[in-house]
């Protein structure tokens, strides 16, 4: 019996399993395989890691985990269901039981099928402007896709450089208030089909936008937000509430719709960044831990009881006295 069992060893997951570790609970991390952002050679914004490949975060983080009593498998898990009042994880051929689940399996993106944008995915092609903005300020840089999102994107990149295109691959799905919004700060539009994306950092060339009927674009960098879906069936199998866009639904506790399961990092919709998760990941093990920690006083006929000069004073964790 586990005390708290981690689905995913990104940020959100390592971060709540140290701050678990650290609270002297029996944890284990099952670490399905590299992270999202894998193909990036350098992540940014994470203070004190500032440039650090998630390779070496990634290792740095579970060398930290190695005092404390967790255990991290290399595997996925394959089914949960409830047992009782805890919970059942299939991993392997083998069965583990947990007083408390954690979901931190994040997101897959989901790529326009443009040739050669996924071979450059991170490389040349990349999600975030905070996260690779600054590296590529001041350049011709390029916004792929259409319609509002497309928009707001471009006129935030356009922070980083004036010198930005809209890619809109056909119909750009434009108002006539966005386009000349575009046209007011300069964004050029090109709404020629995309034939494929080459060149880039594999090649040690500009990244080259090739269209159809069209001369071909030469940019430093192309930004786009692509589709996502979530990185794990297991919740909703689980009976955990999805929004309409599939992320998992949680509390200000990161819990979800099912008392005892946790959800943390990009899965719940929160912002996508490296930061961010780690602290969901660190603020759910916090309530975890508080939890368990109420539930054994109480199992020693104890309580958190208030002073009275508290007894207006809301407790934070109030479901647990």
């Amino acid at each position: 019996m586990w005390d708290v069992l981690v689905v995913g060893a990104g940020p959100a997951g390592l971060s709540a399993a140290l701050t678990l570790g650290r609270s002297r609970r029996r944890v284990l991390l099952l670490d399905g395989g590299p992270p999202r952002n894998a193909s990036v050679s350098a992540g940014h914004g994470l203070l004190t890691r500032d440039g650090i490949s998630p390779e070496e975060l990634k290792a740095a983080a579970l060398a930290d985990l190695e005092p404390y009593d967790v255990t991290v498998r290399a595997d996925s898990a394959r089914e949960v269901r409830r047992v009782g009042e805890c919970f059942g994880v299939r991993v392997g051929d083998a069965w583990q039981r947990t007083r408390v689940l954690v979901f931190a399996t994040g997101v897959r993106d989901i790529l326009p099928p443009v040739p050669g944008l996924r071979e450059r995915w991170g490389q040349g092609v990349f999600h975030c402007p905070y996260c690779d903005g600054w590296e590529h300020e001041g350049r011709a840089l390029a916004v792929y896709g259409s319609g509002q999102s497309a928009h707001h994107l471009a006129l935030t990149v356009r922070a980083w450089s004036p010198r930005v295109t809209l890619l809109c691959d056909g119909d750009p799905c434009l108002t006539p208030e966005q386009a000349r919004d575009l046209e007011r700060v300069g964004v050029a539009v090109r709404t020629q089909p995309v034939r494929r994306v080459s060149g880039g950092p594999p090649e040690d060339t500009p990244v080259c936008v090739s269209f159809v009927g069209a001369p071909p674009l030469s940019v430093d960098a192309v930004f786009l937000a692509p589709e996502q879906q979530g990185g794990s069936h297991l919740p909703a199998a689980l009976g955990c509430a999805l929004d309409e866009k599939g992320r998992v639904i949680v509390d200000g506790n990161q819990e979800t719709s099912l008392p005892g399961v946790f959800a943390i990092g990009d899965m719940t919709g929160a912002p996508q960044y490296v930061v961010q998760a780690a602290a969901a990941g660190m603020h759910a093990a916090q309530v975890i831990n508080t939890r368990l920690i109420h539930a054994a006083v109480h199992s020693m006929g104890a309580a958190f009881h208030k002073s009275p000069q508290d007894e207006g004073v809301r407790n934070p964790d109030s479901r647990d006295e």
